[in-house]
């Protein structure tokens, strides 16, 4: 025998081989799937009967909305925020506006103070400097006054010894009498 026909040989004993029918346990004339079927369909009827899908869709529809609500309530609270960003950053412009004002108004006093200051200083100096110009002459007047009191004094010194050496009680006694009569 050659490889060929003993091929031939197998393929003729799987293909001759006797074809047994196997049988089903089946009870009241259904089968294993058809009981399966027919479980379902009774399941579904009692879930349709005792309203399940409605109960399902009214879980839901709280579901939907218990979300819807939450939703609703996060858009008003965003509005709120957005809201309150806008009121906070207008805020913050005129706060930052009056933060500029304020800057501008205080440099403005500081060069008014300076020049204020400036001003005051000239007239303290010039007021000291007066002051000082008034010292000066009082001491001039003062030194004057008492050069002249030293040369009154002097002067009357030297004109009461000239007086004293030049008269005696005669020549005083004329000149007495000569004032009291001018004095009548």
């Amino acid at each position: 025998m050659t490889a060929p026909s003993q091929t031939a040989q197998t393929l003729q004993a799987v293909t001759v081989a006797p074809t047994e029918v196997e049988h089903e346990a089946t009870a009241f004339g259904l089968a294993a799937p058809g009981w399966v079927a027919l479980s379902m369909i009774v399941v579904i009827l009692i879930m349709v009967w005792k309203k399940v899908p409605q109960a399902i869709a009214r879980g839901l529809d709280r579901k939907i909305a218990a979300i819807q609500g939450q939703l609703a309530e996060a858009a008003a609270l965003r509005a709120e925020a957005e809201k309150l960003r806008a009121d906070l950053q207008a805020k913050a412009a005129v706060a930052h506006k009056d933060a500029e004002a304020i800057i501008a108004h205080a440099k403005v006093e500081a060069e008014q103070i300076v020049a204020q200051a400036k001003i005051d200083a000239d007239d303290l100096i010039a007021r000291r400097g007066k002051m000082a110009e008034d010292k000066i002459a009082a001491a001039e007047r003062a030194a004057i006054a008492e050069v002249r009191a030293k040369a009154a004094v002097a002067a009357a010194g030297a004109a009461a010894d000239l007086i004293a050496r030049r008269h005696d009680a005669k020549a005083d006694k004329t000149l007495v009498d000569r004032t009291i009569s001018g004095l009548n």
